[in-house]
């Protein structure tokens, strides 16, 4: 205890002599090096920057402690990242929200059709430093109502001379069993011309390879059943109609979904009826891949004199993807007569945790898509300072963006003999139990690995992809006053011209001719396909990893054998080969101008008033394919326009040498997703005993989000590298695009006419968040020799969120208006960095905690709440480096080393009633070495 209590006093103590020797501005000069050099880096860009915000600097050239931007975003305050499947953490929201911009080297860039780019494209051996925008400056886009971020790439004239780098580490994941590279290299340099002036050329390259495995087991969506005492007419657990005689029963899709109390009823044929709330399915799948990601940046600057300078660049990123996904698939009951035996349901509820049940039909399928990705961005651009006091930047900018993907998939189906379901078995993980049928001999009927289980079924051939590009000019003029008041004036433009087109391919076929699997497998190869045939099988071993009570393998089409066999597999169901078909193809024009002011009330009160004015113009077209299950709703042509008028003001206080407070009025919006204004509806027949179809579609009178933006910030530097920060805010949102739904009833390309419940994008909800985050980065100096080099680097965000979400009846009109949170936000978040810097050694222990947030929408038809909610999410990650010599150093990291499983549920407070996915993912462990002269 006393040893305890002494660590503690001498912490505190090194806290007030550092804070107590700033404040007689008696700052002795520190000399630090990596983890600390570059938080501290980051404190000085946040503290000279005139909006409130937060960066990430790079330890040295190649040495993001990260595999990609998003990853090494989820230590910043403010920022929340998720998404961690397929070997890689791919989602990032600022203070709750996703509409983030991305821009690099302060130019928007996107991927394919998209408005952002994929920021998981981008890997962190090409990063100087990540800048993320809490709030925007009028001269800045004033696109993404979280935020903004932009990614800083190295440039030559950053470095006094020559710099060559070259890293390289094996990075071994636990779950595929596979060990990857990620190597990079950096060549730069500068010259004195002999006419003048200065030249400088770098070129920085890099490749990852990345082998993931993630498996799901989920429980499926619900639906109420009559009890043991049906209806005249139904079953015992036989489900419920949602109209009798016409007359409306049940309503799916509600927030809330149905009521679940013990002895709630329903009202058919005008009586009521005790009813059971039960699931219809167990699934999971195991998805595997290989994933390849190529970039480069090539930097040229030139400075004829010292008035002008001159910057031509190009960045490079790609993607390569084949991933095949195996899916197994139970129906648990029959919809049309139950067939199920000794339901247990959640005490004081009508909600059923577990049953027998029998010929339970079921099928395994074996998806596999590739996907490819190529994105350009050239920029030319030159900053010209005639006088002292003047500076005029113009930039053009091109990129071009292009996506492909193929998609082939195949079904093999069963009727199970019957099963033993838990649909939460072990704290939100479902367990199920095939039966052998004691019938049968020489054949185990509960072997989901056994080929002889099996018949052949359906095969899905789709293709397609997306492209995008654009030509943007950019200019502005900045003079330098240095009035009394006014510091500054800045005045420019913007102008941009963007293509963004979406193309697509699609067929399916059911003519097996009711062949078994071995059948179908003697069919290809008559076909034309090479081999045997066995090429056909695909196996899943240890499935689930072994945590749950579940078959440990199972088999499905191998796709990689379709899609190399595709002529073959093509020919057996009766297809041939279909070319793809533009869907959309958009222009749009956008320009903006832009005027902004700095000025000074006095010497420490500062600040910027701006104003930007935005004008978008679309020109849309529209193609509907050819077949049953699509339609147009709308002309096949389209216009759409907006614009707006953009203030901001900035305040900044130095209210001491040490101390900074800020306050910030901004105004943002979010322009809709091209995707998001096609008219094509495409519609779903059901793949499984669900009475019920779906169908999507865009919506062209889709009109921009705008968010209304307040900040205010207090930041204490109390020492050299080392700060206490934090800030409150709000933003007003009008205009949320959520899913409008109304059922329509069709006959679908199987022949049957039934309802269909289509969802569409509308302008129906508003919503409000506002939040507290507070940072902290502290490298006490006066520490006992056994903890010096010891750091912290912490942040908390608080968040509290509102959206007004209508529910709709079955004609699609709204019937009322339901209080929820806005999607993805988390109430509480925190990360927290133990960081050792000292002499040759660093190190970092990195765990980052979210709480629950809502994700989204299940698909209006079940009789569960329709809102989809995660549990809270955890990580915890570690870095190593030695120095071996000034040159060369060697490095260890490991991440998700809490290994957990991440689990979904439906609505709020509902996560062991209405458990729903659940996912495990990968450790990865990873050596290397960097080399730098």
């Amino acid at each position: 205890m006393y040893k305890k209590t002494a660590l503690v006093s001498a912490i505190l103590a090194a806290m007030m002599a550092q804070v107590s020797s700033a404040q007689e501005e008696q700052v002795e000069e520190i000399v630090v090096q990596g983890i600390r050099e570059s938080l501290s880096k980051a404190l000085d860009i946040k503290r000279e920057n005139i909006q409130i915000v937060d960066s990430i600097v790079a330890e040295d050239i190649g040495k993001f402690p990260d595999n990609n931007v998003v990853e090494a975003l989820q230590r910043v305050t403010g920022v929340q990242t998720t998404g961690r499947g397929a070997g890689q953490v791919t989602g990032v929201s600022i203070r709750g929200l996703t509409d983030v911009h991305t821009t690099v080297n302060g130019r928007d860039v996107f991927t394919g059709s998209g408005r952002s780019v994929a920021l998981q494209d981008i890997p962190a051996s090409l990063l100087s430093n990540v800048m993320v925008y809490k709030t925007r400056s009028a001269d800045q886009v004033e696109r993404g109502i979280a935020g903004s971020i932009d990614i800083k790439t190295h440039r030559p004239f950053n470095f006094d001379g020559e710099k060559i780098v070259i890293a390289g580490r094996g990075i071994y994941s636990d779950q595929p069993d596979e060990i990857d590279p990620n190597v990079s290299a950096l060549f730069s340099n500068r010259w004195e011309l002999s006419s003048g002036g200065e030249f400088g050329a770098l070129v920085n390259v890099s490749y990852a390879e990345t082998h993931y495995r993630d498996d799901t087991m989920t429980a499926g969506a619900v639906f109420p059943y009559f009890s043991a005492n049906p209806h005249l007419g139904y079953a015992p657990y036989q489900m419920i109609p949602n109209s009798y005689n016409n007359v409306p029963v049940w309503q799916a899709g509600l927030e809330t979904g149905l009521p679940n109390a013990a002895g709630s009823t329903l009202n058919v044929g005008g009586a009521d009826y005790d009813y059971l709330l039960m699931r219809d399915a167990v699934f999971g799948t195991s998805y595997t891949g290989l994933r390849e990601r190529p970039a480069a940046t090539v930097s040229l600057q030139w400075a004829p004199n010292d008035e002008l300078e001159i910057t031509a660049e190009g960045f490079y990123t790609g993607y390569r993807n084949e991933s095949q996904n195996a899916m197994w698939f139970s129906n648990t009951l029959e919809h049309q007569n139950g067939n199920i035996a000794i339901p247990t349901v959640y005490e004081g509820t009508n909600v059923v945790k577990e049953h027998q049940g029998r010929d339970n039909g079921g099928f395994q399928s074996g998806d596999y898509s590739t996907g490819k990705t190529d994105s350009y961005l050239y920029a030319l651009g030159a900053k010209w300072t005639p006088t002292d006091n003047v500076t005029v930047n113009s930039e053009i900018v091109y990129q071009d963006s292009k996506y492909t993907t193929d998609f082939f998939a195949m079904r093999f189906e069963r009727v199970a003999y019957g099963l033993d379901v838990d649909y939460n078995d072990r704290d939100g993980v479902p367990s199920v139990v095939f039966w052998d049928n004691p019938a049968t001999t020489g054949l185990d009927e509960s072997d989901m690995a056994a080929v002889g289980n099996w018949k052949a079924s359906g095969m899905w051939d789709n293709g397609g992809g997306n492209q995008g590009d654009s030509t943007s000019i950019t200019t502005d003029v900045e003079w330098k006053l240095e009035g009394d008041f006014i510091q500054s004036i800045k005045v420019g433009g913007r102008y941009e011209e963007r293509n963004a087109q979406d193309f697509t391919r699609g067929q399916e076929s059911w003519a097996t001719g009711g062949k078994t699997v071995s059948e179908l497998m003697d069919a290809l190869v008559d076909a034309g396909a090479a081999g045997d045939g066995s090429g056909l099988i695909f196996t899943v071993n240890d499935y689930f990893d072994g945590r749950a009570n579940i078959f440990d393998s199972f088999i499905t089409a191998d796709g990689s054998y379709l899609l190399a066999n595709a002529d073959a597999v093509r020919s057996v169901y009766g297809l041939e080969k279909e070319s793809t078909t533009k869907v959309f193809d958009v222009t749009e024009t956008s320009s903006a101008l832009y005027a902004t002011t700095k000025f000074n009330v006095t010497d420490d009160l500062t600040g910027e008033f701006g104003v930007r004015y935005v004008n978008y113009e679309q020109d849309m077209e529209f193609w509907a394919e050819t077949g049953t299950n699509t339609n147009i709703y709308n002309n096949d042509t389209g216009n759409g326009k907006a614009d707006k008028l953009l203030p901001s003001l900035v305040l900044n206080w130095n209210i001491t040498g040490e101390l900074v407070g800020r306050f910030a009025y901004t105004e943002t919006l979010r322009m809709p997703n091209f995707g998001d204004l096609n008219p094509l509806q495409y519609f779903q027949d059901p793949l499984t005993s669900v009475p019920y179809g779906t169908g999507s579609g865009g919506n062209p009178d889709l009109k921009p989000t705008e968010s209304t933006n307040y900040d205010l910030s207090l930041e204490w530097y109390f020492a050299p590298g080392s700060s206490l920060y934090g800030a409150v805010f709000k933003r007003e949102i009008d205009g949320l695009v959520i899913g409008g739904k109304k059922t329509i009833n069709r006959t679908g390309n199987d022949g049957v006419t039934r309802d269909y419940v289509l969802t569409t994008g509308v302008n129906a909800a508003d919503g409000e968040l506002s939040g507290l985050e507070v940072g902290l980065v502290y490298f006490p100096d006066n520490l006992p020799e056994v903890l010096d080099g010891l750091g912290v680097q912490a942040s908390f965000t608080l968040l509290d969120s509102e959206q007004k979400t209508p529910e709709y009846g079955l004609a699609g009109e709204i019937t009322k208006y339901v209080d929820s949170k806005m999607t993805g936000v988390s109430d509480s978040s925190y990360s927290l960095v133990l960081a050792y810097d000292k002499d040759a050694y660093e190190a970092r222990l990195s765990y980052v905690w979210r709480e629950k947030f809502y994700t989204g929408n299940e698909a209006a038809i079940f009789a569960n709440p329709i809102q989809f909610w995660s549990r809270p999410e955890q990580s915890l990650d570690l870095q190593f480096s030695y120095d071996v010599t000034d040159n060369l150093v060697v490095t260890f990291d490991a991440t998700n080393l809490l290994d957990d499983v991440y689990q979904s549920y439906y609505g709020e407070g509902n996560q062991n009633l209405y458990n729903f996915g659940n996912a495990i993912y990968s450790k990865t462990f990873a050596v290397g070495a960097r080399y730098s002269f």
